[in-house]
């Protein structure tokens, strides 16, 4: 198993797909757009700094889904895709993805943002293993809460690793020896930092000094 592992914000996709999501809620209404707006740009910035306190910010983007029926939700998400993502998806970044689809290689998306959100931008892409941290439901609703291991920072790598294990695979050291990484972030270094390749994409700038630093290839899929 030779595995192709992706991440999405700002590396396959043209922006962060949970800011937008969050933006996108505020222009609808559906969350006080004062209120939501100020907390979405400042744990954006956690982020970016490489501070983001991963629960935090998973009560807070996660609580409004609480407030409605999945109906509802899926109807607003759907035209959110329509209307905010598809337009950030490259060519290069499908290409890509594809490159690897035809070299037999098992494709895998793994995102810190939640399955809610990307589940759907993952089937543009046509990857259907999606590792993402995860939107707890319970009697067919959303409770507003996480469930499960964050897909974030060491996380990344604690979910790949069940998903092996699933897989009937023991040794996980052997697949990720031979697998490729693409990620933009700092975030993603304790995974980066296990594969056979990691590749930098449009990488922030500390990911590109130890991209520098390593010799790891950087790449640009996004202008």
């Amino acid at each position: 198993m030779k595995l192709a592992l992706f991440d999405l914000d700002n590396t396959l996709l043209d922006g962060d797909s949970d800011y937008l999501w969050g933006e996108y809620m505020c222009e609808l209404g559906i969350v006080d757009r004062d209120a939501y707006a100020k907390g979405n740009e400042q744990f954006h910035a956690d982020y970016r700094e490489g501070k983001l306190d991963i629960h935090a910010y998973l009560r807070f983007a996660l609580e409004p889904l609480s407030r409605y029926s999945v109906e509802d939700l899926h109807r607003h998400r759907a035209s959110f895709i329509d209307q905010e993502i598809r337009q950030r998806v490259s060519k290069a970044s499908l290409e890509l993805v594809d490159e690897h689809r035809q070299a037999g290689d098992q494709l895998i998306m793994i995102t810190a943002t939640n399955d809610f959100v990307t589940r759907p931008i993952a089937d543009i892409f046509g990857i259907d293993v999606l590792l993402a941290s995860d939107a707890e439901m319970k009697d067919g609703c959303y409770t507003g809460q996480a469930t499960g291991t964050p897909c974030f920072q060491d996380g990344k790598l604690t979910k790949l690793e069940t998903w092996l294990r699933e897989q009937g695979v023991n040794d996980i050291d052997i697949p990720l020896r031979s697998a490729s990484f693409y990620s933009d972030s700092r975030n993603d270094l304790p995974l980066l930092s296990r594969v056979g390749r990691p590749v930098c994409v449009n990488p922030d700038p500390v990911l590109l000094a130890t991209a520098n630093d390593r010799g790891w290839p950087v790449i640009k899929l996004i202008c």
